[in-house]
């Protein structure tokens, strides 16, 4: 059996203090830390984010994800007066989604779920009926004839993580948002892109630097634990994907100049990978993807990664584990938790690069 498939979720654990999580976005995007790991090495160096522009190469291209979250979370009760919380998962439709909902017991199909501003508010303007399940989520359309982006806009809130240990605010709806975002659809944000300032892009620009974007509507799966010890038998979330021609140009013509892809995120890095699984390289693809990228996966399109810092025993720490080693990686982890980096979607940043390091090649 190949050492990959014996490799256990207890494999990817580490100890992280409680006060580095990051709970708030600094005030500047690109004021936070960046962390430099050469693929397979232990070397790191440390810089700050505006500095990436000296980090690129005029022959790379960079793909972000610009997807954009919507205020995906909604409270209300039902008819019978029992509170409940919904988390859309995936818009289906003008009037429809499909949703967790949390409540002290699950709606059956049929009821009427009524929309309120906050968890403490005791009216609302719409409603929602519960149309059936699938799977773990249900399936809820608006009772009116009222269009589900209407009443995300009126009561929704912004679908912060879990380990965000507070309740959305103002700020958030402009900072749990890269600046780029354009097509609504997500309920967590591809956090990589979060470090990115108009200022920094257009520095990017200045130095004639291609960027390009895929889309991947990112899903509050991406917070779902592995639960399974040997993580090959984890059953991943589907997530909805779009890779154009023109992605896929910029990754063949950096290719061919010599120069490195550079995915913004990790959703960024299994939409490439997605499109990239048939034998003739890098293909257009609109669909759902599950791709789940654990140590012993060949990457096919993606030669670095800009990357946050990810929960342990999580399938985006074995990503970044696959592409830098686990080792590595893990080594990397320490040394920021020692060195005060902030974790997680408000945190901190990694660049993941092949060799040479981009400080010994120029």
């Amino acid at each position: 059996m190949p050492a990959f498939l014996s490799m256990k979720r207890s494999d990817f654990s580490y100890q992280l203090p409680s006060d580095r999580i990051a709970q708030y976005p600094l005030p500047n995007r690109d004021a936070s830390r960046l962390m430099v790991l050469q693929r397979g090495a232990h070397k790191r160096e440390h810089y700050q984010f505006y500095e990436l522009p000296g980090l690129l190469r005029p022959e790379d291209v960079l793909v972000f994800n610009d997807t954009r979250v919507i205020p995906a979370r909604l409270w209300g009760r039902k008819d019978t007066g029992g509170k409940v919380e919904i988390l859309v998962e995936r818009v289906t439709g003008t009037h429809e989604c499909l949703a967790h909902i949390r409540a002290s017991k699950s709606p059956t199909t049929g009821a009427t779920l009524n929309v309120r501003s906050g968890p403490g508010a005791q009216s609302g303007d719409y409603q929602l009926q519960v149309l059936g399940r699938e799977g773990e989520l249900f399936c809820v359309s608006s009772a009116q004839d009222v269009p589900l982006a209407d009443i995300l806009s009126a009561h929704g809130h912004m679908p912060l993580p879990p380990y965000v240990e507070r309740s959305d605010e103002a700020l958030d709806r402009e900072r749990y948002q890269t600046v780029y975002a354009r097509c609504e659809g997500a309920v967590a944000a591809p956090t990589a892109g979060l470090h990115f300032s108009d200022k920094l892009l257009a520095k990017i620009d200045e130095r004639g630097i291609r960027r390009v974007a895929v889309t991947l509507h990112v899903g509050a799966g991406t917070f779902q634990p592995v639960r399974e010890e040997h993580i090959e038998q984890h059953v991943m979330h589907k997530e909805y994907a779009e890779i154009n021609e023109t992605v896929c140009e910029a990754v063949r013509d950096a290719r061919e100049r010599g120069g490195r892809v550079i995915a913004v995120g990790t959703t960024a890095v299994r939409s490439l990978e997605t499109a990239s699984l048939a034998s003739g390289g890098i293909q257009p693809y609109c669909g759902d993807t599950d791709i789940f990228i654990y140590p012993g996966h060949r990457f096919r399109s993606v030669d670095a990664i800009i990357t946050n810092f990810h929960l342990p025993e999580s399938t985006l720490l074995m990503l970044v584990s696959a592409f830098a080693g686990r080792a590595p990686i893990l080594a990397a982890y320490e040394e920021a938790i020692a060195s005060g980096y902030r974790f997680f979607s408000y945190g901190d940043a990694m660049l993941l690069t092949v060799g040479p390091p981009p400080w010994e090649a120029q």
